[in-house]
């Protein structure tokens, strides 16, 4: 079959295109478009597996270590997650401050932020955004894994294996969680369902950076930010003072679990 000039041309350049096509996709490496994005991804998505059903475990130094480690990498990923989010407030404060106008998917990034952390501002401003930087802030990994097996028996209690609801977070709408055995006559609030642990772990992450009853937590963290001291578990616990009715009883029964757990929580017991 003859092929005329134009069709000469054409053929040619058909034959350019595809040739940089296929260098495009299979010689030049991609880079992808948004690698903070990409990360952030990577975090919201991490999986945990099938949850151990810790009622079994009767050896105690295994229980604890087969907890720690299971419930951890979900808090360490919420950890960074605020940590993006913080460090994106703070890039966003700065270009304020220099006069930079914000883009439409700064904007749209930030009111996502904002509507997270339960933060209402009518204008972004250094005013009005400075504060929320007390609410963007990381939670200790050993106070959340301590307080988880407080409140959930070491993952044993019912509203653990039944709604994996590590925290004893409560809900107010009927049919909404589970109905506590023990709640008094006249109450109506009901135990948090979780479609899975790291669902738990994020709503209890959130409630104490959000919640008007940890205003106490959030305030020495921000206090220890400003003298730059490391915000511990150890110095961060007495702000949940709110989180129990029994008050400083249940901050005293957190700091000896601290203490007495410490192997577990540093992984030392693994090698013992």
């Amino acid at each position: 079959m003859k092929i005329g000039n134009i069709g000469q041309i054409t053929f040619s350049l058909g034959l350019a295109i595809f040739a940089l096509l296929a260098i495009r996709l299979f010689v030049i490496p991609q880079t992808p478009q948004n690698p903070e994005k990409n990360i952030l991804g990577q975090l919201q998505n991490i999986d945990l597996g099938k949850m151990p059903d810790f009622t079994e475990i009767n050896d105690i130094p295994t229980k604890k270590l087969t907890f720690f480690n299971y419930l951890r990498p979900a808090i360490e990923a919420q950890n960074q997650i605020i940590i993006h989010d913080r460090q994106f407030v703070l890039a966003i404060l700065e270009q304020i401050d220099n006069g930079i106008g914000l883009s439409s998917a700064d904007e749209q990034r930030l009111q996502s932020i904002l509507d997270k952390y339960q933060y209402d501002v009518k204008s972004f401003t250094r005013k009005t955004l400075n504060p929320i930087l007390k609410r963007i802030d990381i939670i200790p990994v050993n106070m959340v894994l301590v307080q988880a097996a407080n409140e959930s028996g070491w993952g044993s209690s019912r509203f653990a294996t039944e709604g994996f609801n590590f925290f004893g977070q409560w809900c107010f709408t009927e049919g909404c969680g589970l109905v506590p055995n023990s709640r008094d006559q006249g109450k109506t609030h009901e135990v948090a369902v979780f479609d899975s642990p790291k669902d738990s772990i994020i709503a209890y992450m959130i409630n104490l950076n959000t919640h008007s009853a940890y205003r106490l937590f959030r305030s020495i963290r921000a206090d220890l930010r400003e003298q730059k001291i490391k915000p511990t578990a150890e110095k961060l616990v007495f702000g949940l003072v709110n989180y129990s009715e029994r008050k400083h009883e249940y901050i005293d029964e957190l700091l000896e679990m601290l203490k007495h757990n410490k192997p577990y929580l540093t992984g030392t017991k693994a090698n013992a």
